[in-house]
């Protein structure tokens, strides 16, 4: 498990971090995952704000309760948790991308092209291994 930090709320972290471990594959579906009390233990934290941070989830279908057992992982979450982060990557990162593609005259195929290469040379911040 990761760390927590002050700079955002405990609770979205806790949800984040399950979220991470299922799109990693770690939390398959149908696997349990850990309590509330055993990520207040680890990390330290009031057990009802792990609590709020896994009934996030459990909100939006990630999660499912089975009464008196625990939390498990939903069946077509991984595929749910993939899609909500493309969309976002979509508009964080390839509309502004594209926006500023345009400004500089760059067209679809050199894009295209641009984004290739990134993805098979060493950038600054590490090897890419595709």
């Amino acid at each position: 498990m990761s760390a927590i930090d002050d700079s955002r709320p405990i609770f979205m972290q806790i949800a984040e971090l399950i979220e991470s471990e299922i799109v990693a594959g770690t939390m398959a579906e149908e696997t349990q995952v850990p309590s509330t009390n055993e990520f207040a233990a680890y990390y330290r934290i009031n057990p009802a704000t792990a609590a709020k941070g896994v009934n996030l989830l459990v909100e939006s279908g990630v999660l499912y309760k089975k009464r008196g057992i625990g939390m498990f992982v939903s069946s077509g979450a991984r595929e749910k948790l993939l899609q909500v982060r493309r969309n976002a990557f979509q508009a964080q990162f390839i509309q502004p991308l594209a926006r500023e593609a345009r400004k500089l005259g760059i067209d679809a195929d050199q894009l295209s092209a641009m984004i290739r290469q990134s993805l098979t040379t060493d950038t600054a911040e590490g090897s890419v291994n595709r």
